[in-house]
């Protein structure tokens, strides 16, 4: 990494330490309020598309999604467009619009470098909507490197790490607040985990959170948790996501927890099972219930501080006018639900408050 740099991310972790950094500038960790630590505004994932053989499958490659598609689109995703591209600014401001309305403050959108990262846009949402909004930075899933990706060094990678957080993206002149999500498959191949090492090392340098997108197997967290962890990533700001996919492994998830990281169940409204494999990676689906018995599970365990949520709004089909759960499901469904099971309003004020002001505060 240039001295320039170096200089340049030593004056941004100074003046940003202790504060959250979202896409129209600083703010105070009590200015972040209910947040959802894992969504996305805009969005392109049509890396992950692969034709299908049968040409009965080949008719929903261009087909514009609609209502009576629903149904069984799950099994479809990979080889429909249009389920995967979030490219409308005025009706992303609609949809999310419904979680502010509901009693939401912030997002922290994770859409990471390889599927349509827009900062402008997000700003000019953040504006309309009122949200505090973070963005991200770093490398999203192999399928969405570019071209030359094995190619390039951990250094050069850090550094550009570096520069979204500290200078901004590109000449946009907004700035990512979180380092993630690092995308990850299983097994991990040397290009994701150089990835990794240079996450960390941009944390290192600047202060900034880290959000993980782990392989969808046990032996991944740990794997992961050591790359980074190698590389200096502090664990006090580090959030693992996707956990709903291990619901069947808690114990796993206990020895992650217990390195100190921050817990995230960011699927919540997603609960059908046909949705089950992403890019050749079967991936365990729970239900919201499911989903609430791993937070009570971690809470009697002692991880109440350590739990974030959120529902990863990243298909057309999760947006309200397809039939969706939308932005605003765990602040009218899933809070009301915790209530009846016993969670304490302070526990619920920990999990939406408390815990992403201080995991995505810079060190």
């Amino acid at each position: 990494m240039s001295t320039a740099t170096k200089k340049t991310a030593a004056k941004t972790k100074s003046a940003l330490s202790g504060k959250i950094q979202t896409v129209l500038g600083p703010i105070e960790p009590d200015q972040l309020g209910i947040t959802m630590t894992h969504e996305h505004l805009l969005l392109d994932l049509t890396c992950y598309m692969m034709m299908p053989d049968e040409a009965s499958e080949r008719y929903y490659w261009d087909k514009p999604l609609t209502m009576d598609m629903l149904g069984n689109i799950g099994k479809r995703w990979m080889w429909n467009k249009d389920i995967n591209l979030l490219l409308d600014e005025r009706i992303a401001i609609e949809e999310v619009l419904k979680y502010r309305y509901a009693g939401g403050c912030s997002v922290v959108d994770t859409t990471s470098i390889g599927i349509a990262r827009d900062p402008l846009a997000l700003a000019r949402i953040s504006r309309a909507t009122g949200l505090n909004v973070v963005l991200g930075a770093s490398h999203y899933v192999p399928v969405s490197y570019p071209s030359d990706m094995d190619k390039r060094t951990e250094d050069q990678i850090t550094e550009y790490i570096v520069r979204d957080i500290a200078v901004g993206v590109g000449d946009t002149g907004v700035k990512s607040g979180v380092i993630g999500e690092v995308g990850n498959f299983w097994p991990t191949s040397a290009t994701e985990r150089k990835v990794l090492r240079a996450s960390a090392r941009a944390q290192v340098e600047t202060g900034a959170p880290i959000l993980i997108h782990p392989g969808f197997h046990p032996d991944s967290l740990p794997s992961i948790i050591k790359d980074l962890y190698g590389a200096g990533a502090d664990p006090a700001h580090l959030v693992m996501g996707h956990l709903d996919g291990f619901f069947k492994n808690m114990d796993r998830v206990r020895s992650i927890a217990e390195t100190g990281c921050y817990l995230e169940y960011d699927v919540f409204g997603g609960e059908d099972t046909v949705w089950g494999a992403v890019a050749h990676q079967e991936i365990a689906v729970p239900s919201d219930v499911q989903r609430m018995e791993c937070l009570e599970q971690l809470i009697e365990w002692g991880y109440l501080e350590r739990i974030v949520i959120a529902q990863d709004v990243c298909f057309k089909s999760a947006w309200t006018r397809y039939g969706g759960k939308g932005f605003a499901h765990i602040l009218e469904n899933i809070v009301p639900r915790m209530r009846k099971r016993g969670f304490t309003q302070e526990q619920i004020d920990t999990i939406l408050v408390k815990n992403p002001a201080r995991v995505f505060a810079f060190k």
